[in-house]
């Protein structure tokens, strides 16, 4: 491998595949004023899913979906891939909502899982869904034992099996490296193609009679008795909508000021089966690092290692621009994480890079609502864990939509609301700074170094200040 970074990809190397492997049918920017029962805003996870379920609830309902570029196009489509639970949060879950909400969450959340790999079984998407479970590890001596709380959590709730600590040894029998030590494993976790998911999400859709208008940003959005959604060419008036725009909802004056953006990156290697089987990582298992910009890697049935890191923020990260798509500094970054893991992968050629913004929550978690005059629901604030959640999500949004009051629309996530961010420029400034400590912070425990003071305070600041973000 030469010191070039690898090309962009066109959104993600993800998408680009699932596309190659099934463009689907084309649906077309609307042209036209149109009315529906339900419009919803945004054709990601959490809007298709909202779709997905309120067809399944009411067959007869009406539903528009208004996407600006393709569905599975933004976060949905370039995402890691794990499909994840909640179990790792359930200390934090239980402190915000009581033991017993705490853990109804936590268990639906864990259903979610399943449902993702029997909606691909049912509908036979090929997602490449595996149910191999991931394994949290210490890639440096500071990680050492940061899994302790979660598995002493995981016992304390009666739930012991679902957080199971590893030795180093037990750790090396999913995967070799030289900087890997003892760790933690969630069994039932899964990964997925999360193109190939969305992609396959939109054909079901298609198929059920839900009206997909791609390339069709929204202009206004209007609030009413009946809410009216303008377009450049058409206006959907509907009686009830759901807001489900991931970061994209930052920009709006009812969430800013509880949403902040960062950025994910993520790059992929050409196929190397052989180097793969060389580390002993032969299974379906996927991997993640204790470090406060975690990494999460995984791999793909041709052999590839697909390997992200999160909480990067290009800039100010103000809006949900194109800055967010490429930024050299970190993809640079994730290079060298993958290197520094598995030299032996120095001289696999890298395929892609890509990334972009997602939507994150003082909380880490979620939440669902609705705004006056009580026909607006919305769900957003994922955090970077939204591939089962966002299952989930469509669930309550369904429900909030059709008037339904069961145990979905009565989880916690519905009405909570995340400690708010400050204004701006304060939100944007103090973040950025933050997260610059907290990626020099990192640098340091990887090189087995003690971070300096100052940073290792600013740090840390975020979670002194009551956001559940940072270490």
């Amino acid at each position: 491998m030469t010191g070039e970074l690898p090309r962009p990809a066109r959104r993600s190397w993800w998408l680009e595949e699932a596309l190659e492997h099934d463009p689907g049918e084309p649906s077309p920017m609307l042209s036209r004023d149109t009315s529906a029962d339900v419009v919803i805003l945004g054709g990601g996870y959490t809007g298709m899913w909202t779709a997905y379920f309120l067809k399944e609830r009411d067959p007869g309902v009406d539903v528009v979906i208004l996407e600006q570029d393709i569905c599975g196009g933004g976060p949905s489509g370039r995402n890691g891939g794990f499909v994840n639970a909640w179990w790792g949060y359930v200390d934090e879950i239980v402190e915000l909502f009581g033991e017993e909400r705490g853990l109804a969450l936590c268990r639906a959340a864990e259903r979610s899982v399943k449902d993702v790999g029997e909606f691909c079984e049912r509908h036979d998407v090929d997602a490449w869904f595996a149910l191999g479970g991931d394994v949290g590890i210490a890639t440096s001596p500071a990680q050492r034992g940061r899994w302790q709380g979660t598995v002493g959590a995981a016992r304390r709730y009666g739930v012991p099996d679902r957080a199971v600590a590893l030795t180093p040894e037990k750790v090396g029998g999913h995967c070799r490296s030289p900087v890997f030590d003892g760790g933690m494993l969630y069994p039932d976790q899964a990964t997925v193609q999360p193109a190939r998911l969305a992609r396959g999400l939109r054909r079901v859709l298609l198929e059920k009679g839900v009206r997909i208008h791609e390339r069709t940003p929204l202009l206004r959005f209007a609030r009413g008795r009946t809410t009216v959604s303008e377009t450049p060419s058409g206006a959907v008036r509907a009686g009830r909508a759901v807001i489900a725009l991931n970061a994209w909802a930052a920009s709006w004056k009812a969430f800013r000021s509880r949403l902040a953006v960062r950025g994910s990156y993520i790059v992929a290697t050409t196929p190397a089966p052989e180097k793969l089987a060389d580390i002993g990582w032969t299974s379906d298992v996927a991997l993640w690092n204790f470090r406060a910009a975690v990494n999460y890697l995984r791999t793909t049935p041709d052999g590839r290692i697909v390997f992200g890191t999160g909480g990067m923020q290009p800039g100010l990260a103000r809006a949900t621009g194109r800055g967010f798509d490429y930024d050299r500094r970190h993809v640079a970054t994730v290079v060298a994480q993958l290197h520094r893991m598995f030299p032996s992968f120095r001289d696999v050629p890298l395929e892609a890079a890509w990334g972009g913004p997602i939507d994150v929550s003082g909380s880490h978690l979620p939440y669902f609502g609705t705004l006056a005059p009580g026909n607006v629901h919305f769900g957003h604030g994922y955090t970077g864990n939204g591939v089962g959640p966002c299952l989930l999500g469509g669930r309550i949004l369904s429900g909030l939509a059709l008037g339904i009051d069961d145990e979905f629309t009565r989880l916690p996530l519905v009405g909570h609301r995340p400690r708010r961010f400050p204004p701006e420029p304060l939100k944007s400034i103090g973040s950025y700074v933050a997260n610059e400590a907290i990626l020099r912070k990192d640098a340091a425990e990887d090189a087995d170094l003690k971070p300096n003071a100052l940073v290792e305070a600013v740090a840390k600041l975020p979670r002194r200040l009551g956001y559940n973000l940072g270490p």
